[in-house]
């Protein structure tokens, strides 16, 4: 039996063997090695104490200082100071802050340090974001970091892959940030356990790479291993003009094994909520009635892209903000600011009371760009809402999809796109 996962396929390349089976224990090579503001400093501190002298290859060790930068206090500052004397020391190419720094599961798709057929490791658990590139890719703990910064490799337990098949057409404001909400409210926060979550389907074929990789970046709130899409035209498209090294577009096997396939219809699917205070307790926006929110968040490595912040633009093109709400707006990398500048969105947001933040993580783990006080209620474009994720223990957080954000934005409650959209602005 040779029949293999794509999940399976790339980390029989990485371990060099010909063949893998889910509970095998194997030592891979590591394509990426990605650490941020947060977990490097950690990394930074192991891999000095155990008297390396470099790094296994300073092209492939990435720092990206995003979670509390521009930085916000001293405490910050300190923090980034040691990725930048790490990075400077160790000549790393990979290194990124001030101008150049994007929140970093944006930014490395965008610059092609990530490309399709990787091991990608980070101390960072949305690091299976790049699953979205048909690459392997899964948050790991700092002490781990340290280990693959100074030897290349590390040992995996190759994961089981769950099937999730969606067939038929997207409706009308639905994105992969509503398909990925829409399975972790069926399978539960921890419903794929250690899982490779592989998404297939004709419906996955058309979405757009910014859909996927907002897909695969919420694998690890269903408690998955990586969360993975299978390569295609689509991806060629994106990564042939931006990859940095040469790329190998793996797919799963015909006999492949699977522990579960399970199959939807993307047709039934609308828009979605995530209500306090878990990524699971999902409902379908037009079951959740009118909950009066104090802020609205897009941005993110989830729904920080071009394609997120073009869909705010058109739901609040002459509209106004409703009064005694905030909100803020994160363009996820420099490229992405510049576009949205460029297209003049900037001009939409502004004129409707919005902020816009320079790319940062910000809001998004309380960290800085948008804390809630006690009792506030916030709709927000990111990945989890665990209690006091953004701030206050006792204030809410509600994940929804780009659109629905922006149209709650603007009605002061969490609300429909369409009744935005309906009344035409004065």
């Amino acid at each position: 039996m040779s029949s293999m996962t794509i999940t399976e396929k790339i980390l029989a390349k990485h371990a060099g063997k010909k063949y893998l089976e889910p509970g095998e224990l194997i030592n891979a090579r590591v394509d990426i090695a990605l650490g941020n503001d947060i977990t490097a400093p950690i990394a930074i501190k192991g891999f000095e104490s155990t008297g390396a002298k470099k790094v296994f290859n300073r092209n492939r060790v990435v720092l990206v200082p995003d979670h509390f930068t521009p930085n916000k206090d001293i405490k910050s500052a300190m923090q980034v100071k040691i990725l930048r004397d790490f990075a400077r020391k160790h000549r790393l190419s990979h290194y990124y802050e001030g101008g150049d720094v994007g929140v970093e599961h944006a930014l490395l798709p965008e610059l092609g340090v990530v490309v399709p057929g990787d091991l990608v490791i980070g101390a960072d658990s949305h690091t299976c974001t790049y699953g979205g590139l048909g690459a392997f890719a899964t948050g790991v703990g700092s002490t781990d970091l340290a280990a693959a910064m100074i030897t290349g490799e590390l040992w995996f337990k190759v994961p089981q892959s769950i099937k999730f098949i969606f067939h038929g057409k997207l409706r009308k404001w639905v994105t992969g940030k509503d398909l990925i909400l829409h399975i972790i409210g069926e399978i539960g926060v921890d419903g794929a356990l250690y899982k490779a979550m592989e998404f297939t389907g004709d419906t996955i074929t058309g979405l757009t790479m910014e859909s996927r990789l907002s897909m695969c970046n919420m694998a690890i709130e269903a408690g998955a291993k990586n969360g993975i899409i299978a390569p295609d035209s689509v991806t060629e498209q994106y990564v042939k003009t931006r990859a940095e090294r040469k790329y190998k577009f793996y797919e799963s096997d015909a006999g492949a094994k699977y522990s579960e396939i399970i199959d939807f219809d993307t047709s039934k699917i609308e828009p979605k909520v995530a209500l306090p205070s878990l990524p699971d307790n999902t409902k379908n926006i037009s079951e959740i009635g009118r909950i009066s929110i104090d802020q609205s968040v897009i941005g993110s490595c989830t729904n920080g892209r071009i394609e997120d912040l073009a869909v705010a633009a058109r739901i609040l093109k002459g509209r106004k903000v409703a009064p005694y709400v905030r909100l803020i707006i994160l363009p996820a990398t420099p490229l992405i600011y510049k576009e949205a500048l460029r297209r003049g969105y900037f001009k939409v947001f502004t004129d409707a009371g919005a902020i816009i933040s320079p790319p940062t993580c910000g809001p998004c783990l309380g960290g800085h760009m948008g804390i809630l006080a006690e009792g506030e209620r916030a709709i927000s474009t990111t990945n989890r809402n665990f209690v006091g994720r953004m701030g206050h223990p006792k204030s809410e957080v509600y994940l929804s999809n780009p659109a629905v954000a922006a149209a709650s934005a603007v009605k002061g409650y969490i609300a429909h796109p369409d009744e935005v959209m309906k009344k035409k602005a004065a």
